[in-house]
C-alpha cells in the first residue's frame, strides 16, 4: 500500500513542517535534549511512574484491583505493539524525511515503516492503563504520552497521523481489552498478595496494610488464633468458657451445692 499521500495541499505535512522548523532554529543543545528524551527519556519517566504508582497502591484497600490495574498498563503497551506489527506491514508508508527534503531529522537510521508510531503507541497504552488504575498518574501518564508524541514530529521521524494513529491503537488496547485483563489479573494479584511462599506478597501489599490487617481483625474477633468462637467467648469472658469459675450462673450452681451438703 502506498502509505496515506494525499494529492494537493496536505495538512499532515504542513504540521510536519511547521513543528520540525522548531529544531532547525533550536540550539544544538535542545535538539540533543529533545532527542534522548523523545526516543529514550519519556518511555523511562513512564516506567518510574508506574513504581510510584505501584508503592502507593500496595498500602489501599483494594491494593489487589489497583495493582491489577498497574500490571495491565505495561501489558497493554505490549500487546499494542504487537499489534502494529501488521498495521505497519499494510500501510507501508515511508518516514517523512524520505519523501521529504530539508527537514531536520535528529535521529539517524530509522529504516522502518512510519505508520504507526510505536513511541505513541506505547506510551499511550501505558498511559490510558495508569488512568484506569489511578486518575492522577493516569493524567500525568497521559500527559507524558503526548509530549512524548510532540517530540517524535519535532524530531523529525514520524507524520503527525502517524503520531496520531499511535494513540488510538493504544488506547483502543487499553480500553477494549481492560474488562477481560481486569477478570484475569484481580485474581491473581489476590493470591499473590495473600501468599506467604518466596515472600512475593509484598509485590501487591505493603508490611501491616489493609490486606495484612485482615487476619488480624478476624483473629480478634475470635479470641485466639485458632481456637473459633469457644476461643472468643473465653477471651471475652463469656459464660461458654471452660475454665471461667466467676460467672453468676456457676457462681449460684456452688452455692446450691453447699446448701445440699450442709
Amino acid at each position: 500500500m502506498a502509505g496515506l499521500a494525499l494529492e494537493g495541499p496536505n495538512p499532515d505535512v504542513d504540521v510536519l513542517d511547521g513543528i520540525n522548523g522548531l529544531a532547525k532554529d533550536a540550539p544544538h543543545w535542545v535538539n540533543k535534549a529533545m532527542e534522548y528524551v523523545g526516543e529514550y527519556g519519556i518511555i523511562a519517566g513512564l516506567a518510574v511512574l508506574c513504581l510510584i504508582a505501584w508503592w502507593g497502591a500496595r498500602r489501599r484497600s483494594d491494593a489487589p484491583v489497583a495493582i491489577a490495574g498497574l500490571v495491565w498498563a505495561p501489558l497493554a503497551a505490549g500487546i499494542a505493539l504487537l499489534a502494529n506489527i501488521p498495521i505497519r506491514a499494510f500501510v507501508e508508508r515511508p518516514r517523512p524525511f524520505k519523501d521529504h527534503a530539508g527537514l531536520d531529522v535528529l535521529i539517524q537510521g530509522k529504516s522502518d515503516y512510519s505508520f504507526v508510531s510505536d513511541h505513541a503507541t506505547l506510551t499511550m497504552a501505558v498511559g490510558v492503563g495508569l488512568f484506569i488504575a489511578s486518575r492522577k498518574y493516569g493524567l500525568i501518564g497521559i500527559a507524558l504520552a503526548l509530549a512524548e508524541g510532540f517530540c517524535r514530529v519535532y524530531m523529525g521521524v514520524h507524520y503527525p497521523t502517524d503520531v496520531v494513529g499511535g494513540f488510538a491503537l493504544g488506547t483502543a488496547v487499553a480500553l477494549l481489552l481492560a474488562p477481560l485483563a481486569q477478570a484475569l489479573l484481580v485474581p491473581l494479584m489476590t493470591a499473590v498478595g495473600r501468599s506467604p511462599v518466596g515472600g512475593i506478597a509484598w509485590l501487591v501489599r505493603a508490611p501491616g496494610g489493609p490486606v495484612a490487617q485482615a487476619g488480624a481483625r478476624r483473629d480478634a474477633r475470635t479470641g485466639y488464633d485458632g481456637e473459633g468462637a469457644e476461643g472468643g467467648r473465653r477471651a471475652a469472658g463469656a459464660p461458654g468458657g471452660q475454665d471461667d469459675d466467676r460467672t453468676p450462673g456457676r457462681q449460684r450452681g456452688r452455692a446450691r451445692d453447699k446448701d445440699l451438703a450442709a
